[in-house]
């Protein structure tokens, strides 16, 4: 059993350990503000990347890559991926349009088939 004594101890020992332990983790750099609320790409994105499209999976639609616009004030490669298909609809993918004089995205979904 541990005596009062040796648990006061402890936990004084551990109490003024703590800020000495803290101040010796290197400090946290500083990360770029994300964008205000609004904030739009400069311009379209860049085109599209040449990616590999991989081998037919049954029951699963190709959704290739884009470009997305980081809140680090540039444009970042979205690579493709697999969408599991819905019976009914079709994929449209994401995209970018110009709208009123600004670049906004469009994200993928799937529509009604005609």
């Amino acid at each position: 059993m541990i005596s009062r004594r040796s648990l006061v101890k402890g936990l004084l020992s551990a109490t003024l350990a703590a800020p000495l332990g803290l101040s010796l983790l290197p400090a946290a750099e500083a990360q770029p503000a994300p964008p205000p609320p609004g904030a739009v790409p400069p311009g379209p994105p860049p085109p599209p990347r040449r990616e590999p499209r991989p081998a037919a999976r049954r029951g699963y639609v190709w959704v290739p890559g884009h470009w997305n616009w980081s809140a680090r004030y540039r444009w970042v490669w979205v690579p493709g991926h697999w969408e599991e298909a819905r019976r009914g609809f079709v994929y449209a993918g994401p995209r970018w349009v110009l709208r009123r004089g600004r670049w906004v995205y469009e994200p993928g979904r799937w529509v009604r088939a005609r």
